[in-house]
């Protein structure tokens, strides 16, 4: 089984949409029980919040629930956890690499550079604009889903 842990600041926008993105996209596949999927925070301000409504309205747009998630925090013990420890921009992984230490595995890596423009993901927390963090999600998860299946 491929374990992968999405991450963000508050784990109530960015990664939980990585999350069910990246889940519908492999049970579309046929591949869902090959792959364990979820989402946390590198902050403690949102833990046990629902997912934001910005987040929960564009998914709902494709079908995509995220039906009992509650936001997380990122521990430690993920590392040895998960295959697949997925930030959503600089400063995540500035938080996620002081989170567990050292990552000699390579394990930690940002959404984007699997695509052909590596960089940060929109966060609505900031901007608002939850399309273009949709679609910066998208591109991101299709990358990682080639680069899993390749691998």
């Amino acid at each position: 089984m491929i374990k992968v842990l999405f991450v963000c600041h508050g784990n109530i926008c960015r990664s939980p949409m990585a999350e069910f993105v990246f889940k519908d996209m492999v049970a579309k596949r046929g591949i869902a029980n090959d792959f364990y999927i979820a989402s946390a925070a590198t902050s403690m301000e949102e833990i046990g919040n629902p997912v934001h409504h910005g987040t929960r309205n564009k998914l709902a747009q494709y079908g995509i629930s995220v039906a009992g998630k509650y936001a997380v925090r990122m521990e430690r013990s993920d590392y040895q956890k998960y295959d697949y420890i997925i930030g959503m921009d600089s400063w995540n992984y500035k938080n996620m690499l002081r989170i567990v230490g050292e990552d000699p595995q390579q394990k930690i890596s940002l959404l984007l550079d699997y695509t052909d423009s590596p960089g940060d993901v929109a966060d609505p927390w900031y901007t608002g604009d939850f399309d273009k963090t949709y679609e910066d999600v998208v591109a991101g998860c299709e990358g990682l889903l080639q680069h899993i299946l390749i691998k």
